[in-house]
């Protein structure tokens, strides 16, 4: 993991959900300071996408191929 130790923060939570079942919520966090290194924090330019998205009928396409 490119992550010091101490820069990372996982949670973890169970409970009854609404339909009466155990459910579990994960959430991680990071340091802001770890993603800025990776060029991922949000105040950075590399971080936006610049592109708009490849149309859905492309995504279905690469699913097709990839069976």
């Amino acid at each position: 993991m490119p992550f010091l130790s101490d820069a990372v923060a996982v949670d973890l939570t169970c409970g009854l959900g609404d339909d009466g079942r155990w459910h579990g919520w994960v959430g991680v966090r990071v340091r802001a300071a770890a993603l800025r290194g990776l060029g991922l924090h949000p105040d950075q330019a590399s971080a936006a996408a610049t592109n708009p998205s490849p149309p859905a009928w492309w995504h279905a396409d690469a699913e097709r191929r990839a069976r």
